[in-house]
């Protein structure tokens, strides 16, 4: 409840971010240029922050805090601190000197100005990914010592500054001095998002001491999970790059807007899947020490049973609504000044193939977890590898030459981009799935024929929402007189605010999953009703 608590603040002050972001410079150049810039630093993030963090340090922390040796667990708080300190400072280094290098490889398509830009704002960035990864660290000590609210609170700060920042300058810069306040602003809200963390995680370290000792097994255990997860997180990164330059080559409302889509499909993954594995982590990483290897198995699959339950529940209709009535959700979070109703309509394009492995990828997750309680990195890096392989290959070839053969615009690539990295998605669970049953034993993840009812309750819920939809573009449609502006056949109604259609199509898309899934006797839902007669009582 604290981790999600946390994270959907975190979200939805980045949501806000996003709508500002939008309102001023919607899907122009510079507004691509700034998302590039933001992604290429964020290799550092991602190679030694809270993912790798979680794999590595996390299992053998909290084993120790479990184990009641709290000397150990400082020492090793300091030695991880200290090292990774000087790693992030030589990568931070090496990577401001390396910029048009790493430009010119992740975001081919841009040249001349766009180039330049990129080149100054990702410099200007690089030190404040630097401090992020150290923001991971105090994640770690604090959701080992069950403290997961503040650590997933604390991008609220980041999200703030640069919200301030959009509004301060949005209205007085031209859109490139825009983006370098927002560089700026980056590394500001970065420390930020350190910093508040540090108290608190000071009261909760019996002594501080960086160090950059490797003496201690515990660090060496530690180190040793951390390469493996590093390559893992590395490959799953290239992933990542290769999306944003076939985004890139496709076109700069492509590049944009797969950012924007991007943002709304990792609200259900962070807010579940995240969530929920976040919590585990730590509670199967306890269960692991000093245990009997039968008694370890059971509690895993006692634990993976309940938390595959509660991410099927929630993730599935999410997946449902961004392939019915994506439009609305585009336009109801991103829908205002110089971001149009054209644009929303493609971003549900892209919101659409992410729908496909929404599902599997907040799962797999939960997978990759118990694999690091069971300090076993390795199976989920073999299996990264090969997802990343496929995926790779399948969007580069699919992205940038399948709309010609087909006959499409060249800018619809990008629903391929995110379609191929949904459908490699459940390759890679599946894979994840099969292992950890033969590794534990027993049925692992969602019970059978749970998904199947899940997807058909989605599926009712969708289908009455794209009729109401489809209703009021009818019935509204005619009054608002501006059909060009909007564009033939948008199923958005003009007439009214996105936020209210968003009323009128999303709430009855939500009361009728929760109806059908609480017919069923679904536990999650019938909980939400007890939740809300007493809510309706007080």
């Amino acid at each position: 409840m604290f981790v999600a608590a946390g994270i959907l603040a975190s979200r939805l002050m980045g949501l806000v971010r996003e709508r500002v972001f939008a309102h001023y410079l919607g899907n122009a150049e510079a507004a691509a240029v700034f998302r590039a810039a933001l992604r290429i630093p964020n290799f550092l993030q991602n190679l030694f922050g809270e993912g790798v963090l979680s794999g590595s340090f996390i299992p053998v922390y909290a084993q120790l805090l479990g184990e009641k040796k709290q000397e150990e667990a400082d020492r090793l708080a300091g030695a991880i601190f200290g090292l990774l300190a000087v790693a992030v400072s030589a990568v931070v280094a090496v990577g401001m000197l390396a910029t048009p290098l790493f430009v010119d490889l992740i975001a081919p398509g841009f040249e001349g100005e766009s180039r330049a830009l990129a080149i100054q704002l990702v410099r200007i960035i690089f030190p404040g990914t630097g401090l992020l990864v150290m923001s991971a660290w105090c994640l770690g000590i604090l959701n080992s010592h069950r403290r997961f609210l503040l650590s997933y609170l604390a991008p609220v700060a980041w999200n703030l500054v640069l919200i301030a920042t959009l509004v301060a300058m949005g209205g007085r810069s031209g859109e490139q001095r825009l983006v370098e306040w927002l560089s700026h602003a980056v590394v500001l809200g970065s420390f930020l998002q350190f910093a508040v963390q540090v108290p608190s995680v000071l009261r909760l370290l019996g002594r501080f001491r960086p160090a950059l000792s490797v003496a201690s097994a515990s660090v060496r255990r530690v180190l040793r999970s951390f390469v493996s997860v590093v390559i893992g997180r590395g490959v799953v990164q290239i992933s990542a790059y290769v999306d944003t330059a076939v985004a890139s080559l496709l076109s700069e409302r492509t590049l944009s807007s797969l950012f924007y889509a991007q943002t709304i499909y990792l609200i259900p993954v962070s807010l579940f899947g995240m969530a929920v594995s976040a919590a585990e982590l730590p509670e199967m990483s306890r269960t692991t020490g000093g245990a009997a290897p039968e008694e370890v198995s059971a509690k895993l699959r006692e634990r993976l049973d309940a938390a595959s339950r509660r991410v099927a529940f929630f993730v599935v209709p999410s997946a449902a609504a961004f392939l019915f009535i994506g439009d609305v959700v585009g336009a109801t979070l991103l829908q205002t000044g110089r971001f149009t109703a054209a644009d929303s309509r493609f971003v549900w394009y892209l919101l659409m193939g992410a729908a496909v492995g929404l599902v599997s990828s907040t799962v797999g997750r939960l997978y990759s977890s118990a694999f690091y309680a069971l300090k076993d990195p390795n199976t989920p890096l073999r299996f990264a590898v090969l997802r990343v392989a496929v995926s790779a290959g399948l969007t580069w070839a699919l992205g940038l030459y399948l709309p010609g053969l087909l006959g499409l615009p060249r800018h619809l690539g990008g629903f391929f981009i995110t379609g191929v990295s949904g459908a490699v998605a459940w390759l890679e669970a599946w894979l994840l799935r099969r292992s950890l049953a033969g590794r534990i034993g027993g049925h692992v993840g969602p019970p059978p024929g749970l998904l199947p009812k899940l997807w058909a309750c989605a599926a009712g819920a969708g289908l009455v929402a794209l009729g109401v939809k489809l209703l009021l573009a009818r019935l509204l449609g005619p009054m608002a007189g501006v059909a060009e502006e909007w564009g033939g056949g948008v199923l958005v109604p003009p007439a009214l605010h996105p936020v209210i259609t968003a009323a009128g199509v999303i709430l009855p898309f939500g009361i009728v999953y929760f109806a059908l899934t609480a017919a069923l006797g679904m536990p999650q839902a019938l909980a939400v009703f007890r939740r809300f007669r007493r809510l309706v009582k007080r």
